[in-house]
This record gives C-alpha cells, sequence and structure tokens, in this order.
C-alpha cells in the first residue's frame, strides 16, 4: 500500500480521534457515518434496486475497516512515538513491525474482497464514482475539522 494512499487515513483517524476523545465518541461517528451515508447517495445515483444491494455491502466493509484502522493501528501509532522507538528491543520492534504487516495484509484482503462485491452490484463508473466521492467528503470532513479547530 503506498503512503500517498495511507497519509489521508492517517491523518483522518487522527483528527477524528482528537475530536472524539469524550464519552460522546460513538454518537459522533454515529453523526458522521449519516453525513457519509446522505453524501455518497447524493453523489452516486445509485437505483433503488442498486442502493438495496449496495448499503449492507458498504456498511459492512466500512464497519470492519474502521474496527482494523481505528483500534488496532490505533495501538500501534501509541508505541510509535519516538521515546518507544528508541527503547525498543530489536526483537520488539520486530514483533510490533509484523503486527502491522498482518493488519496491512487484513486490510488488503477485506478491500479485495469488498471490491469484488462491488462489481457484482455497481458499474466499473459507479466504483470508481464512489473512491472519488470517498476521498472528497474525507477532504470535506478534514475541512471541516480543521475549520473548527481554527475557530476555537
Amino acid at each position: 500500500m503506498k503512503i500517498k494512499n495511507i497519509l489521508p487515513i492517517i491523518l483522518f483517524f487522527a483528527t477524528f480521534s482528537f475530536y472524539a476523545q469524550n464519552d460522546k465518541t460513538d454518537e459522533k461517528r454515529e453523526k458522521i457515518k449519516a453525513y457519509k451515508v446522505s453524501f455518497l447517495t447524493t453523489e452516486l445515483e445509485l437505483t433503488s434496486t442498486e442502493a438495496e444491494k449496495f448499503w449492507p455491502v458498504y456498511n459492512a466493509y466500512d464497519d470492519k475497516q474502521f474496527e482494523l484502522r481505528h483500534e488496532k493501528m490505533k495501538t500501534y501509532l501509541r508505541k510509535l512515538d519516538d521515546d518507544n522507538i528508541s527503547s525498543m528491543s530489536e526483537k520488539e520492534a520486530a514483533a510490533l513491525l509484523s503486527q502491522i504487516e498482518s493488519t496491512d495484509k487484513e486490510l488488503y484482503l477485506l478491500r479485495d474482497k469488498y471490491n469484488t462485491n462491488l462489481k457484482k452490484i455497481l458499474s466499473a463508473k459507479k466504483i470508481l464514482k464512489l473512491k472519488k466521492s470517498e476521498d472528497d467528503f474525507n477532504r470535506k470532513l478534514l475541512k471541516q475539522y480543521r475549520d473548527k479547530a481554527g475557530n476555537k
């Protein structure tokens, strides 16, 4: 996976976790999810048949992806500050690297399965439009959080 693809994702979750440190994490995540559903529905112009098949696949993928990225990667990132890396033994570093690689593989396999399922539901054009719309949504969300943080 290219760093160009990972960096926006890390920034999104770092920003999200920064704002979601309180007890309202689930509530905020649900609001973001609802906003995303609304945004993607508008952008993709799904037929009712497509929507009926698409949303269960998309939601299952999105939930599992969030779990992998948020829960596992958050644990890894905590261990990756400069002090921790300096004090780690080579064996500990190798074990952490192996865990990160394993999570990356899980994410890749999840994405591959998701893409296979999408091809059964949507045209190639709509899948490309979905990818673009997700990127647009993430940029828009990051901008809102930056603007919100700038106003404080």
